[in-house]
């Protein structure tokens, strides 16, 4: 399947105006680790999985995807309703009472698109390799997708499943770590350092593959059609995905503060001055 990748990459940039405003309107989020993730939440739900909108919460027959940071909700509500989960407009209601956009995803709201309830890091990918197992089980040849964020692989919960995945050749999930090496509290080599993540995975059992430039399409893409092209062989797959926190937004990158930060009036601005409008805000 070839990718568009330029329509991709006007949907990108609604996506990130979406985050910005959502942020903005209550004042309260998480727009660091969104920004950061849009091209691959893009990539993911408009070239790589096979799923359906109409959303039915088996999942049978189709690719199914886990967000374990669910902090980046903002990224994960624009991306779904773009794809035609749920109403664009809905986005307008973001962490507000009453809303089905809480500021974590949750699936007592019964928003479409949410399968499992995130936030509390480390679970993710527990979850994920469940969902795997019963498709494997059911005879069901669709794949599982997890995105996990670096900081949240200080968890000790992460290398348990890190280790029953191999020891189970649960090899039809394709788990992505958000590789930013920024958490809330500073860089991850400061807070707690993982280092070689590479040779961590691989010693586990993993087959991983890295795209260095996880802010640009092309790579994403191909990282995204590599790492398909490996499932099926006997070992789970997954991808250290390079990003940088904030990216789209010049004096949001690079930086661990703007993690759970909302911009004020001025600073929205500038952002959106800087994210060009491609399919119409909300």
């Amino acid at each position: 399947m070839s990718a568009d990748i330029n329509k991709l990459e006007q949907i990108a940039s609604q996506v990130r105006r979406d985050i910005v405003r959502m942020v903005h309107a209550c004042q309260s989020g998480h727009p660091g680790g969104s920004l950061g993730c849009t091209d691959y939440f893009v990539a993911l739900y408009f070239h790589a999985m096979k799923h359906d909108p109409s959303f039915n919460m088996d999942g049978i027959g189709e690719d199914l995807f886990f967000l374990s940071n669910g902090h980046i909700s903002p990224v994960f509500y624009s991306t779904l309703a773009r794809a035609g989960y749920f109403p664009v407009s809905e986005l307008s209601t973001f962490r507000k009472i009453n809303s089905r956009l809480q500021g974590h995803p949750t699936t007592h709201e019964h928003l479409p698109g949410i399968r499992v309830a995130s936030g509390s890091l480390g679970q993710g990918l527990s979850v994920a390799l469940g969902a795997a197992q019963a498709k494997k089980l059911n005879k069901d040849n669709s794949l599982v997708y997890v995105l996990m964020g670096d900081g949240e692989l200080q968890e000790g919960q992460v290398w348990e499943a890190a280790m029953y995945a191999p020891h189970n050749k649960m090899d039809n999930i394709i788990a992505a770590v958000d590789y930013n090496r920024a958490q809330i509290d500073g860089s991850t080599d400061e807070v707690l350092n993982l280092g070689n993540l590479r040779a961590k995975w691989e010693a586990f059992g993993w087959d991983v593959l890295e795209v260095d430039n996880g802010n640009d399409m092309t790579a994403v893409i191909a990282g995204l059609d590599e790492a398909k092209s490996r499932t099926g062989k006997g070992k789970p797959v997954i991808i250290l995905l390079h990003t940088e926190m904030g990216s789209g937004v010049d004096f949001m990158m690079g930086s661990h503060k703007w993690h759970g930060v909302a911009p004020n009036d001025e600073q929205l601005e500038t952002a959106l001055n800087q994210i060009p409008r491609t399919i119409g805000d909300y």
